[in-house]
């Protein structure tokens, strides 16, 4: 007759085997943190000097950002309008 017996794992065994587990738990939680935070950080928006030409005249509105510059210019009923990124206004020579 063929007994069965049950194998029991030593106490030591077990509370390795629950703190790897709870390691791997742990950093699976932090890197999905991280990456959530990583994807959702946007690069700063860059400022430049934004011009308007209205009635044959160049004026610099002031140094936004891109957007803020269309959508000045773009109220302001611009004739023209460019945006130079990094840059300062520059109103001499330009009847201004």
């Amino acid at each position: 007759m063929v007994q069965c017996r049950q194998m029991s794992w030593p106490t030591s065994a077990r509370a390795e085997i629950l703190v790897a587990g709870f390691c791997l738990l742990l950093g699976a939680v932090a890197a999905s943190f991280v990456a959530s935070t990583v994807s959702d950080a946007q690069p700063p928006e860059v400022q430049g000097a934004c011009y308007c030409r209205a009635m044959r005249e160049i004026k610099c509105i002031g140094v936004i950002t891109r957007a803020q510059c269309n959508k000045q210019c773009a109220e302001a009923f611009c004739d023209d309008w460019f945006w130079m990124e990094r840059l300062t206004c520059w109103n001499w020579g330009y009847g201004g």
